[in-house]
């Protein structure tokens, strides 16, 4: 809070040139009149803070997003707030990220907020960050004064496991080390902060190891064509590859992979593609295809951190909808094993949540899905729970791990035993269908054959 987002990103959009003339004229007209960088100051915050309450009090609220380009890259930047009570907020706009700024003012230091915002982006799986210590012109560009407090930060991100942290010297007021390096910054030999976003290498971060393609549509516009159509959601498909549908078990091979722009010889994570297969399998939407050789967790109770996101407090006797991908099941709230406290990072004894906070929770779904942990697979390890009445988002979860013993926790699903029935097996591909259709309308069945 007041240390500086808005003006920076601003100042990194005036700077790069990437704002319009009428943009300019409006920005230079309420600096004029509402802003807050002095006499005849063009205030860069307010190309951000468009709110009424935001600009008044010279705070920000809202997740404001801003798109811009460069010659390398194209970004989506998020400004999101800094106070405790917009925590969901911070959640909202980092849930996409790639790379966080963190941005600490030169005369504090580092605060609990920046302690808190370094949790939510570790939390979050953020593998890049920025510490961007502003307002530099305020303590004289001091480099003791900086790599104190770059030691101090650098110790709170080992302790969180972040490995891929760079600090830099700012002014986001003046523009020093913005977009140009600053002549009064001789002793920083590092980029600029645009310089360094141009640059920095994302294309790792992606999940390319496990194949992960929740089925959104079964595309079928003519008798000849059966498609599956779905976001590769992690990991590489090839033609002719042999897959796993999830939750049937059945196993065919890619016999084309067709886009609007004709066929593909392989996908990757993030395209968007429709699959057909050489056997005729029964797949429907909320189900997967993935590779045999690399499965993920399939049950129907794990452990998650959950972010509480509704104005209502937490009501553990009730239900909700559980949207993970293109899956949504019924869910209910198993125990409450500890909260962490976001200003300390301690954790304290379990209650229901209330707005903004985490909790480590266990969850029992109705029907089975198909998970990773969050760490191994954002894509796949992430879900919301939504409330039934009112609709709302009430929660943002991040799978840590699955229930030990869940496979065997089955009690209260009905069994249906193939061979003690004296069901020939000619019989349990019709059987298998059938199950899976209850499956899909929420009724669990186990099979035993």
């Amino acid at each position: 809070m007041d240390d500086g987002k808005s003006t920076l990103i601003g100042r990194l959009l005036f700077d790069s040139k990437k704002l319009y003339e009428d943009q300019l004229t409006a920005l230079e007209r309420d600096s004029k009149r509402v802003g807050n960088a002095g006499a005849g100051q063009i205030d860069y915050a307010l190309l951000l803070d468009g709110l009424k309450a935001e600009r008044e009090e010279g705070i920000t609220i809202d997740v404001a997003y801003r798109y811009f380009s460069t010659n390398l890259r194209k970004f989506i930047i998020a400004d999101t707030p800094g106070h405790e009570q917009y925590t969901r907020n911070m959640i909202t706009g980092g849930s996409t990220a790639n790379l966080a700024i963190i941005l600490v003012d030169a005369r504090t230091g580092v605060i609990t907020q920046t302690r808190r915002h370094t949790f939510l982006v570790s939390l979050l799986g953020i593998k890049h960050i920025v510490l961007a210590v502003n307002k530099m012109d305020l303590v004289s560009f001091s480099q003791e004064t900086f790599d104190h407090i770059k030691e101090e930060y650098l110790a709170l991100t080992a302790q969180l496991g972040i490995e891929d942290v760079t600090c830099m010297p700012l002014s986001a007021l003046e523009g020093d080390n913005v977009v140009e390096k600053s002549d009064r910054t001789p002793w920083y030999d590092g980029p600029s902060l645009l310089e360094f976003l141009e640059t920095v290498p994302i294309h790792l971060d992606r999940n390319m190891a496990d194949f992960r393609f929740p089925v959104q549509y079964v595309l079928r516009p003519n008798l000849d064509f059966r498609g599956f159509s779905g976001k590769v959601a992690s990991g590489v498909i090839t033609k002719g590859d042999e897959v796993v549908a999830l939750p049937s078990m059945k196993r065919s091979r890619v016999k084309s992979i067709v886009t609007y722009d004709g066929e593909l010889d392989e996908a990757y994570c993030p395209q968007s593609v429709t699959l057909t297969l050489e056997d005729e399998i029964d797949i429907s939407r909320g189900e997967m295809l993935v590779k045999p050789d690399n499965l993920p967790y399939v049950g129907r109770r794990f452990q998650t951190m959950l972010v509480w996101m509704d104005e209502e407090p937490m009501d553990t006797s009730k239900y909700f909808f559980l949207k993970h991908n293109t899956n949504t099941t019924r869910a209910s709230l198993l125990d409450i094993d500890y909260l962490v406290d976001v200003n300390t990072m301690e954790h304290k004894l379990g209650h229901p949540l209330s707005l903004n906070e985490i909790a480590s929770v266990s969850i029992s779904t109705a029907r089975t899905i198909f998970f990773d942990s969050y760490t191994r697979n954002r894509a796949t390890g992430a879900f919301i729970l939504i409330d039934p009445i009112t609709n709302n988002t009430s929660a943002v979860g991040m799978i840590l791990h699955p229930i030990e013993g869940d496979a065997d926790e089955n009690d209260d699903i009905p069994s249906l035993d193939l061979p003690r029935l004296g069901i020939a097996p000619e019989h349990y591909d019709a059987i298998d269908r059938a199950v899976a259709e209850l499956a899909r309308q929420g009724l669990e069945i186990q099979v035993i054959k």
